[in-house]
């Protein structure tokens, strides 16, 4: 289960929103993410952080893109499942394997 987020979806789109059009302007770019940051109340890695990864998601930083990430997540759940079905099978196969190869007493 995810830990709870600390910031909602609209505040993290909001101070991003606002970080990304003071950086793009030449007179209030140096410290606009501290200065946003500071009026939210967050931590200004935080809010950097969203920052970046919005530019990602943007694609004018290059990067792993959110979706990507959460694909490439599933895509290793699913293997780690099918790997642990394929030990499984094979133990069980193994198994039932020894069990015919062993002579019967009657």
């Amino acid at each position: 289960m995810a830990a709870p987020k600390k910031y909602g979806d609209e505040l993290r789109e909001r101070a991003t929103r606002m970080a990304v059009e003071l950086r793009q302007d030449p007179a209030t770019r140096s410290g606009a993410i501290g200065r946003v940051a500071g009026q939210l109340g967050m931590h200004p890695e935080t809010l950097r952080n969203w920052v970046r990864q919005a530019e990602v998601d943007g694609g004018t930083r290059a990067g792993t893109t959110t979706s990507d990430a959460q694909r490439l997540a599933e895509l290793e759940r699913e293997n780690r499942e099918l790997r642990r079905a394929n030990h499984i099978l094979r133990t069980a196969s193994a198994f039932f394997a020894a069990e015919l190869d062993r002579p019967t007493t009657r």
